[in-house]
């Protein structure tokens, strides 16, 4: 499962009304090679599914991923920060065994 903070929630919201998307993009989560840790986080939003994608309803929003990714997000939150120190976008991610300090990539 993968889930979404109240904070995540409504900064997905006011950034799909600013894109004007329609109601049928949901947010798409990958992990890709990179960053200062060996992975990071991408987040985009998508409307179209693809074979073997994992599909999770959280607190009114979806949130899609690969398989692959599935294997190290599980169980993960994504949060919101917003403000002057606000990180933006971050996943609590348990599987993470240690984490780059602007907290945009991770390793397991």
């Amino acid at each position: 499962m993968l889930f979404v903070a109240d904070s995540a929630k409504e900064r997905l919201r006011e950034i799909r009304e600013a894109k004007s998307l329609p109601d049928d993009y949901f947010l798409r989560v990958s992990i890709t090679s990179g960053g200062c840790s060996g992975l990071s986080y991408q987040l985009d939003f998508d409307n179209e599914l693809k074979p073997k994608d994992q599909v999770f309803e959280d607190n009114g929003e979806t949130v899609v991923c690969d398989l692959k990714s599935f294997l190290y997000l599980c169980n993960s939150t994504l949060e919101f920060s917003g403000g002057l120190n606000g990180k933006g976008f971050a996943f609590n991610n348990p599987n993470a065994t240690r984490e780059c300090g602007c907290g945009e990539s991770f390793a397991v």
